[in-house]
């Protein structure tokens, strides 16, 4: 294998871990409810679509977003099964994800999937979008083996 050969695949391998810790840092920012540091890795132009409400644009909206949907909740997620389309200084990303939850006092378990479009900007990846898709989001003493199916399947 050829120094250039050796060095795009570096350079490949760095830019696949970069992002995947991306989202694993998201996880645990929203785990610690350290709201701010969860949305710096969006682009300053950057959206998050949670299938609940309104696209959120720009990062002083998801900040003000952030702060209602975390305010009383408090969010547990796992992000895991990580695939990454890398194509020069874009790529795009679905990771999985399970969910518990507390919201309204009730103790919830969920699992869906983020869609994503990462760019580099500033030498580090960041969030160009996020789409969250759940595929259930239930009490946990209900269950969700009744429920419609969704789109992911």
């Amino acid at each position: 294998m050829t120094t250039g050969k050796i060095e795009a695949a570096v350079r490949e391998l760095a830019d696949l871990e970069a992002i995947r810790e991306l989202a694993h840092r998201y996880a645990h920012c929203v785990w610690r409810k350290q709201i701010a540091v969860a949305v710096e890795p969006f682009t300053e132009d950057g959206e998050m679509d949670t299938g609940d409400r309104p696209v959120i644009r720009g990062r002083e909206a998801l900040l003000e977003s952030y702060r209602q949907m975390l305010g009383d909740a408090d969010f547990y997620p796992f992000v895991h099964n990580h695939l990454i389309s890398l194509r020069g200084e874009r790529a795009t990303g679905t990771c999985y994800l399970d969910l518990r939850a507390t919201l309204d006092g009730k103790s919830m378990v969920g699992s869906g999937y983020y869609e994503d479009e990462y760019v580099r900007a500033g030498g580090s990846w960041k969030f160009r979008t996020r789409k969250l898709t759940m595929c259930y989001l239930v009490p946990v003493g209900e269950g969700w083996a009744d429920r419609p199916p969704t789109s992911a399947r």
